[in-house]
Order: C-alpha cells, then structure tokens, then sequence
C-alpha cells in the first residue's frame, strides 16, 4: 500500500509560476491517478483497506480484552487488600496507580497495532515525566512519605502523637501530609517527608502514658511526710491505674537550697490532662495545709565598710 500511495503522489515538477492557481496541482494528481491501470489501482486499494482494517479490528479487541484484565486485576487488589485488612487510603492509592499504569500501557500498546510509531510518544511521556519530577522534587518526596506511613503503620486517625516539635492528636493521614489538632485546638499540617524520616512519639501504642509531677521542698522538709502526702492525692484520683505500676515517688534532685520530688503513676491517654491538671491543682492546696511549701529564693548580701 505505501508503494501504491507514492506512486499517486509522485508528480511531475510544476513551474513556480503555475503553482499560483491551486487547480494545477490537483490536475495533476487527477492525470496521475488516470494512467494508473484500474485493475491495479483497485487491487491495491482493497489490499489496503483489508490491511488496515485487520488492524482495526485487533486494536479494538486488544483494547476490549486489555480493559476486561485490568478491570479484573483491579478486583483482584482489592481483594487481597481487603483481606490483609489494609488502611483505606492505600487500598485506594494502590487501585488508582494501577488503573492509570495498566490504562497508559493498554493506550500505548493498542496505537503500537495500528501501525503508528510509539518510539517518540514513550519518549515524551518519559520526558515529561522526568520534568515533573524535578518541578516537583519535595512533593514526591512527600508522597513516597505518605506511602510509607500508610504502609507500616507507625500511627493511626486518632492516635496522639509527637512529632516535628507539635503534639496532638492525629485527625487525618492524606498521601502527602498528615494533619493533627493540638490540645489548644490548633490544625497542624505536617508534610509526610519529614514525617516518615523523623522521630515520632506515639503515645497511644500501648492505651496509656505515664505522668510526671516535680515538687521541690526546702531542705530540711520532712520527706516521709511530702512523699506520703502526694501519694496520697495521686492514688485518689479515678483516673490513675495500676498497671503496670502503682503510683510512686523517687528524690531526682539536689539542688541550691532545695531538692526535688517526683512523683510517678500511669494513666490512659484521653485521661491525661484531665489528670495532670487536678493534681498540679490538688498538690498546691494540700501542701501548705500540711506546713509544706515550695523553697523561696534566698540571696544573701555582704556589706563590707571600706
């Protein structure tokens, strides 16, 4: 067919001037067409058009039968997905990264059977593919981070955590950020990048957290009586837990007029500022009642006469 095209097209040179009037140029075309032999026109012709049209017909089943298979890998993922009980948000990516993947092969291949020649269309998208990755460098950087959370998994909605000097509890995991709303109600947007190579501090992996209170008395203070004092309004409150360990209290510092107790217990997460907020209030009222206060800051002036 190609041989049967250039030889319709071949024409004989045409003056410059003649090539004013467009009608020249198709009588031309018209007389070369005339001195081609019918029969061989014709069968040239008809060889063509069954050619082509074999072509038609496989890319259409190609397309038909490509379509039918991802439709059914598709299913199959997210099956498998289903049944490994993975988050919904990468069931999802992987569905959709596969669909545009399997779709863009089945284009490519089904224009490749028509004849056309892909080498410079795969070219394209590679090139393009490669500036866009470059233009946006930190946002893929973000996305594998996404992808890797969703992944293992190292938190969840709901979870309270601390990361990238915020804390607060995690409201949403996207494929690029994570959002989180802070104890004062602040949203906190926090890139999936960062996140997946720093540190996190997940608070509600094991359902409770430890809280800490520090209570610094004069020296000379009865420590009997300030350890079993805090113990006491500690081990009172609903909140506290027993388990792993029951509420206790260590001497961590010796300081310049004064030394420090803490005092330990355990608690469950959605407790713990209500907890940490009583007894700060708790031990401030019940110390003094039993003669302990907090040590004042002493300085002492010499005064020498010259």
């Amino acid at each position: 067919m190609k041989n049967l095209i250039a030889s319709l097209l071949q024409t004989q040179t045409i003056p410059a001037d003649s090539l004013k009037e467009p009608a020249a140029v198709l009588d031309q075309t018209i007389k070369t067409i005339i001195q081609t032999p019918v029969d061989q026109l014709i069968s040239s012709t008809l060889d063509y058009g069954i050619n082509f049209g074999l072509k038609i017909l496989a890319a259409i089943v190609i397309y038909i039968v490509g379509a039918w298979l991802i439709r059914k890998i598709k299913r199959l993922i997210g099956k498998i997905c289903q049944r490994r009980n993975l988050d919904a948000s990468l069931t999802s990516f992987l569905l959709s990264f596969t669909s545009i993947s399997l779709s863009i092969l089945l284009i490519v291949t089904t224009i490749s059977v028509l004849g056309v020649d892909t080498t410079s269309f795969v070219a394209l998208l590679a090139g393009s593919g490669v500036a866009i990755g470059m233009a946006l460098s930190g946002t893929l950087q973000n996305f594998s981070g996404g992808i890797m959370i969703l992944v293992f998994k190292p938190f969840k909605v709901g979870d309270y955590i601390e990361a990238q000097g915020y804390s607060g509890t995690v409201t949403s995991i996207e494929i690029t950020a994570t959002h989180i709303n802070t104890p004062d109600n602040k949203k906190i947007i926090l890139p999936n990048g960062a996140l997946s190579n720093g540190t996190i501090n997940n608070y509600s992996t094991t359902g409770i957290r430890r809280c800490n209170w520090d209570m610094s008395v004069p020296y000379g203070t009865d420590l009997e009586l300030a350890k079993s004092t805090g113990l006491a309004i500690i081990k009172a409150h609903k909140a506290v837990v027993n388990d792993p360990a029951e509420p206790h209290v260590y001497l961590t510092e010796f300081g310049t007029g004064y030394v420090t107790l803490s005092f330990r217990c355990w608690v469950k997460v959605d407790d713990y500022w209500d907890l940490f907020f009583d007894i700060n209030e708790q031990i401030y009222k019940e110390f003094p009642k039993n003669g302990l206060y907090a040590p004042v800051p002493k300085m002492d002036i010499t005064v020498k006469n010259s």
